[in-house]
This record gives C-alpha cells, sequence and structure tokens, in this order.
C-alpha cells in the first residue's frame, strides 16, 4: 500500500476527533471565530517547533520563493474560512450530515489540481469522485417532511467550506512542491509552520477588530482549547503529508473516510440518528473511496 493512504487514514481520523472537540467550544461560550481561532492558537507553536528540531537536526529546504508564500496565503485563508463554515453548519444540520456536506470538496480539488497546478487524475478515479458527490447530494436533504430542499443555510455553509477546503488542499499541495527536492516530511512540516503562523496572526488580528474580548475568552478557556491545537496540528501535519506524497484530488477523495468516523462520534458521542437517505449517501461516499484506491497503479 502507497505510503500516503495510511497516512491520509490517520489524518481523517484525528480530523473527526478536532472537529468534535471544536464543536464543544460553544458550550465554554466562545464565538464561530472564537471556536475557528482556538484551531490555530496552539497549533502554530507545536508546527513551529517540529520545523525547527528537524532542521536543527540537519533538514535542508529551499529558500522559500514567492510561489510557495502565494500557495500557501491562499491555502491558509480558505482554511480560515472554510473552518469558520464548518463550525458554524454544525447548529444549522447535525454533526455528521454537517460534515458531510464539506464532501463536496473532492470534485472542486480535482478541478483545482487540473488547472493550477496541472495534475489531471485517471477517468476511474473521476468516476469514483462523482460516486462520492452523489453520496454528498444524498446527505444534504433539508430535515422535515415534504420533497427535498437543497436550497438552505445548512447546504449553502457546506457547499462553501467544501469549496474552500479544496482550495487550501490545492495551495498546500502546490506550496509542498515548492521545497522540492527536500523529503516529504520535511516539506509537510515546513510549510505547515509556515502556514499556520500566518494564520494564527490573522485570526487574531481580525478578532481584534471585529469581536472585541473574544481573544481574552480564548485565552481563559486554554484547558479547552489546547487539545483543539494539539489534533489540529497533528491533522494537519497528515495531510500536508499526503499532500508532499500524492495528488490533492487523490487525497481528499480517500479523506472521505471521514464520513465514516464522522459517523461513529456521532453514533457514540452526540446521540444523534441519521435517516436511511443518510445512511445511503454514506455507502457511496464509502464506495468511492474503495474506487479511488483500487483505481490508483501499483506502487
Amino acid at each position: 500500500m502507497a505510503l500516503w493512504i495510511p497516512i491520509t487514514l490517520a489524518a481523517a481520523l484525528v480530523q473527526t476527533l478536532r472537529f468534535m472537540l471544536q464543536r464543544q467550544l460553544k458550550g465554554v461560550g466562545l464565538s464561530t471565530g472564537g471556536a475557528t481561532f482556538a484551531r490555530f492558537l496552539f497549533a502554530a507553536p507545536l508546527a513551529a517547533g517540529l520545523a525547527g528540531a528537524l532542521l536543527a537536526a540537519g533538514g535542508e529546504v529551499p529558500v522559500p520563493g514567492v510561489r510557495f508564500w502565494a500557495f500557501a496565503a491562499v491555502g491558509g485563508v480558505a482554511q480560515i474560512v472554510a473552518t469558520f463554515c464548518t463550525v458554524a453548519l454544525f447548529h444549522a444540520r447535525n454533526f455528521a450530515v454537517g460534515i458531510g456536506f464539506t464532501k463536496t470538496e473532492t470534485v472542486l480539488v480535482a478541478a483545482f489540481s487540473a488547472l493550477v497546478l496541472a495534475e489531471p487524475v485517471s477517468p476511474p478515479a473521476l468516476a469514483a469522485i462523482g460516486i462520492g458527490a452523489l453520496g454528498v447530494l444524498l446527505l444534504t436533504r433539508a430535515e422535515g417532511a415534504g420533497a427535498p430542499r437543497f436550497l438552505n443555510r445548512a447546504t449553502a455553509l457546506g457547499l462553501a467550506a467544501g469549496a474552500l477546503f479544496g482550495l487550501s488542499a490545492v495551495g498546500y499541495r502546490g506550496a509542498t512542491q515548492e521545497l522540492l527536492p527536500a523529503g516529504f516530511f520535511l516539506r509537510a512540516t515546513v510549510t505547515l509552520a509556515c502556514v499556520t503562523a500566518f494564520q494564527a496572526v490573522a485570526m487574531a488580528a481580525w478578532l481584534r477588530l471585529a469581536e472585541p474580548g473574544e481573544l481574552s475568552r480564548v485565552g481563559r478557556a486554554w484547558r479547552r482549547v489546547l487539545p483543539v491545537g494539539v489534533t489540529g496540528m497533528l491533522g494537519s501535519l497528515g495531510w500536508f503529508s499526503a499532500f508532499a506524497l500524492q495528488n490533492a484530488a487523490y487525497v481528499r477523495a480517500v479523506g472521505q473516510v471521514e464520513v465514516v468516523f464522522t459517523i461513529l462520534a456521532s453514533w457514540l458521542v452526540f446521540h444523534e440518528r441519521l435517516t436511511l437517505r443518510e445512511i445511503a449517501g454514506i455507502a457511496l461516499v464509502v464506495a468511492s473511496l474503495l474506487t479511488i484506491v483500487l483505481s490508483l497503479p501499483a506502487p
């Protein structure tokens, strides 16, 4: 099995845990912006420390150029806004279906990868991504009786999050490629350190202007915020490592397994029930994941 596949599965598992922790930050009086900032507050110094240790141990990377910083900045901003949308989405739809909305990113990542990075995906992989998109469509039915309504606040938030997460994935893939020929883990770590530092500073400045007092509330809740930062950094390190090894479209397609992890979280932690339609959607997402893996050439 190619190394990027278990790395992606591990990243998806850790990201599910991080979303669970982040969702609960609303219970400690943080705004959506504050809960989003928590994602980056402790992740930044942890990533910087790991990158510094690797470089001090003899690791070498090229001096980041303009293209690196452009990819990193686009990816960082897109991820901030996407995380903001996702946190808001938790309060418009149940946890599992909320994450399901964001999986629309896989279709967009394929398009972005081809257009921006000249990394198209194979026809079988495109078919698998389409199967996954159909599964996500089944997950977007509004609650309540009557015909399906796809135009609702939850759908809008989910589609926005998916598009922005897709853009961030391509940005991060592009940034790691700019640090070749360094090893994949060093490229991933240095890119992550640069991105999270930028995100932490940008979010702090925005909260200072837009939500006076929220930074202090985040600081007072540091015991609850710290696990979010740690899991956020570990999950991102996994994603960045996978992006350094493989086309972002394939990585995000396999990363749809997060939906399965989320279902388990919904049942076991939040005691939320799913409809048969939603279960069918999840089955299609899993089928898409398996097709992606089987369609790849042997390493």
